[in-house]
């Protein structure tokens, strides 16, 4: 769980889940400026030097809580549905989960931290966005070997609209988001725009 540099030691999963929760509810309280290392470590009853350990610093270890609560409730995973149409939907509906589910305002706050802290950028861009490019990419290649996709169709457009959408209208616009309009979104707007070529 966390960076290259201190994959060799081994944390306790019961100790790691401790310091990952605890990291979770300090971010919803305080937000990510307001997060500090040492009251992560007394909430999980650990030491900070266990902390820095595993850890590289506050953006190493805000990721890692945010990846470890995305899979473990299986929020943005990969579904092969069998079609295009059908993965997109999947994966949107995981999307729209995640933004209106209980870390929503705690990825809100991470993301207008990027602006301000590069270092928090940095390991969202390298970590959790990367992860999501892949699934995506596994989405396209799929819809590519049925025919369904140019050959050429690159991530940016899911990468691009997608998100923002969505964000614009649960966050910005306060409206709720249900089938229909995740069904609007695949079908007017990001199928068309893949297979335009």
């Amino acid at each position: 769980m966390g960076s290259a540099a201190t994959t060799a030691l081994k944390l306790d999963p019961e100790r790691e889940r401790a310091i990952i929760h605890a990291t979770l509810e300090l971010l919803a309280e305080t937000g990510y400026d307001a997060l500090r290392l040492d009251a992560v470590a007394a909430r999980a009853k650990a030491s900070k030097a266990t902390l820095y350990r595993h850890w590289t610093g506050k953006a190493d270890l805000v990721v890692a809580a945010v990846k470890s609560y995305e899979h473990t409730d299986h929020l943005i995973g990969e579904t092969d549905t069998g079609t295009l149409r059908g993965d997109l939907l999947a994966i949107l509906r995981a999307i729209r989960d995640t933004m209106t589910g209980p870390t929503g305002q705690i990825l809100t706050g991470v993301m207008i931290a990027m602006q301000r802290d590069s270092e928090l950028a940095g390991a969202v861009r390298t970590s959790i966005l990367k992860d999501r490019q892949h699934i995506i990419q596994r989405m396209l290649d799929r819809a590519i070997a049925r025919g369904e996709l140019p050959a050429d169709t690159g991530t940016e457009i899911f990468e691009e609209i997608a998100p923002a959408v969505l964000f614009t209208r649960i966050f910005i616009l306060g409206r709720p988001t249900n089938e229909t309009d995740l069904t609007r979104l695949a079908d007017n707007i990001l199928i068309p725009l893949m297979t335009r070529h």
